[in-house]
């Protein structure tokens, strides 16, 4: 059975589909996937075994410049892959309107969220069958059910979410001596931590004895990181990596601290033990998920508020989550 998944982003999101694969396979052997998803990411599908092809679509640069994609024919190959693929079943595991529209050229059923569960409900109307699956959950769980549905499989009795990613492959060799991983980028203003508090803590993780490693994605992140690292024995500011170098230097971590971003997913994903910092967002329906994952949440009048710029960091200062770290590794190191 060969089926075309079409969930194009963002980072976390395209993580949280990992597991309703693994599902699919130990339900249906032999089932095989197509997957469908922006450009920027299509390392990551590529590295679930039930992938067998991963077709890359650029919604977000196309739409800046629609007459130059059109000219250049990036467009018109992508809709006559989609054609061609002799796909049993598509499943838009997106359920928004611009996931929908992709489906109008498949050769094939397609299967999405009903209108009551998708985010965006018109996109229900592009679907041939349609899925209930309550909201109150965590997003994670939500595709799972989506796809045990349209497959025609149970989840009853299913073991806990399995991503499916081998840790020990993508992280290489071993590294020289344990590290921690910093993950401090994100892209709302107001999920940033305080600079002051990541320079804190990682004073206090240098001075543990722990190595410490900052990755980075751009100008200001590498600014940021050279900052919170100066002058500290054992903190290293990574050089410019891609998503296959930071899925390294996060699968060979001893432990992450991260803000609301979508490393700390892959982090989970991984099975990384990690801190994970919440101030204007809430974990309950898309954490980071799985085993040994921490979610420490901020107090104050802006916490868990949703707004992209007010700050909302009180009450989660370095000392706790250093006491939280502390507390994680011991339990790695006890288990």
């Amino acid at each position: 059975m060969r089926v075309l998944v079409i969930k194009t982003s963002s980072l976390g999101d395209v993580v949280h589909t990992l597991p309703a694969l693994t599902d699919a396979r130990r339900a249906i052997p032999g089932i095989r996937f197509d997957w469908v998803v922006e450009e920027g990411f299509a390392e990551i599908p590529a590295w679930h075994p039930a992938v067998e092809s991963v077709i890359p679509v650029a919604i977000r640069r196309w739409r800046k410049a629609p007459l130059r994609t059109w000219r250049s024919g990036e467009w018109s190959t992508f809709r006559q892959r989609l054609a061609a693929g002799g796909y049993d079943l598509a499943i838009d595991a997106q359920g928004l309107l611009k996931s929908a529209w992709l489906t109008r050229y498949v050769k094939a059923p397609v299967a999405g969220l009903d209108r009551h569960s998708a985010r965006e409900p018109l996109a229900s109307c592009f679907y041939d069958r349609r899925y209930p699956v309550p909201v109150e959950q965590h997003a994670l769980e939500r595709v799972r059910q989506l796809f045990a549905q349209a497959l025609g499989y149970s989840l009853d009795g299913a073991p806990p979410a399995d991503y499916g990613l081998d840790r020990r492959r993508l992280a290489g060799g071993s590294a020289a001596q344990p590290y921690l991983l910093f993950l401090h980028g994100t892209t709302w203003p107001s999920k940033h931590w305080p600079e002051e508090h990541w320079r804190a803590l990682a004073e206090q993780v240098t001075a543990a004895g722990w190595a410490l490693r900052l990755p980075w994605g751009n100008a200001a992140e590498r600014a940021r990181a050279e900052r919170i690292a100066e002058g500290l024995p054992d903190a290293d500011v990574l050089p410019r990596l891609n998503l296959a170098g930071v899925a390294a230097q996060i699968a060979g971590a001893r432990a992450c601290v991260a803000v609301d971003t979508g490393l700390g997913h892959l982090a989970a994903a991984l099975g990384v033990p990690s801190i994970s910092l919440y101030g204007p967002t809430r974990p309950g329906r898309v954490g980071a998920y799985g085993p040994s994952q921490v979610h420490l949440c901020a107090s104050g009048p802006n916490a868990g508020s949703g707004d992209r710029h007010k700050p909302a960091f009180e009450g989660l200062g370095p000392e706790r989550v250093m006491t939280e770290l502390q507390r994680l590794l011991q339990t790695q190191e006890s288990a």
